[in-house]
């Protein structure tokens, strides 16, 4: 079954949704990830540390999207294939031990998605065949996302995951297109939510300032990782979080001057 593609401007939500896989073992899973994403109209596909591509089994598998293999970007980190996103998705089961914010429903997480693709760029991140994403990985996004699936037998290959969340993509985008008249007005660039990156700042920001304050005691504390998830909830614009490290920069400061004592003023004038 196939539908009628909309105009450019439409799917400009789609073409800002990225597919990234971490190091893929079978180069076959490749080819046919970039056939299953082809087929609902997404064209961006990152490999990080593929065990091996280019791959003769990739190209076979990807059948009629042998293009979109060969414009395939290849990075050495996860880091590099995420950090001019605004939302990461990470593919897996949930964690406990990484509190991040959490889709039970690839349809409510294609949802957000989508929404956050009308001016921003979004990433699903998929792991190894054998034993997903790690911890770190999973920190390295924003949100979680899991497939519901057979409690007795829900093993997904790799491909057809990619396949189930991509579907639910292009089906939330195309309920945007049955109700034209409500799409909403693209968001300012300060309205928007911040990359990886610029999240990743603030993170590092927030730690030293806690650290030079005496709130925080050691660093990638507990404390740390559950201020990440907050703020992944919170999902503060560039805007907000200009405010937020403008309030850093107060604090650290002010910590600085109170670490100094009353008579480092004085000092200082007299030195001069």
């Amino acid at each position: 079954m196939t539908d009628t593609p909309a105009a450019s401007p439409t799917t400009s939500a789609l073409d800002n949704v990225r597919v990234v896989l971490v190091q893929t073992f079978h180069p076959g899973n490749i080819g046919a990830t970039a056939r299953a994403i082809l087929t609902m109209g997404i064209k961006d596909l990152v490999l990080v540390n593929p065990r091996c591509f280019p791959d003769e089994e990739a190209t076979r598998m990807a059948s009629g999207a042998a293009e979109l293999l060969e414009n395939a970007r290849v990075v050495e980190r996860l880091e590099d294939a995420v950090n001019d996103c605004q939302l990461v998705i990470g593919a897996s089961a949930r964690l406990r031990s990484v509190p991040l914010p959490h889709f039970d429903e690839p349809r409510e997480m294609a949802a957000h998605a989508m929404d956050i693709a009308r001016d921003g760029k979004v990433a699903l991140v998929f792991g190894r065949e054998r034993f997903g994403l790690t911890n770190e990985e999973i920190a390295c996004c924003t949100h979680q996302v899991s497939i519901p699936t057979n409690p007795d037998y829900g093993i997904l290959n790799v491909s057809q995951a990619v396949q189930v969340l991509a579907h639910e993509c292009r089906s939330a985008w195309r309920l945007t297109l049955d109700k034209p008249q409500e799409a909403p007005v693209a968001r300012r660039e300060d309205d928007q939510l911040p990359t990886r990156e610029q999240l990743g700042y603030f993170h590092e920001h927030l730690g030293r300032a806690l650290q030079g304050s005496g709130f925080l005691n050691q660093p990638h504390s507990q404390t740390e990782e559950r201020l990440r998830a907050l703020f992944a909830r919170a999902e503060p614009t560039r805007r907000e979080l200009s405010i937020l490290r403008g309030m850093l920069s107060n604090l650290e400061r002010q910590t600085a001057a109170a670490n100094a004592g009353p008579g480092s003023e004085q000092s200082s004038h007299e030195a001069t």
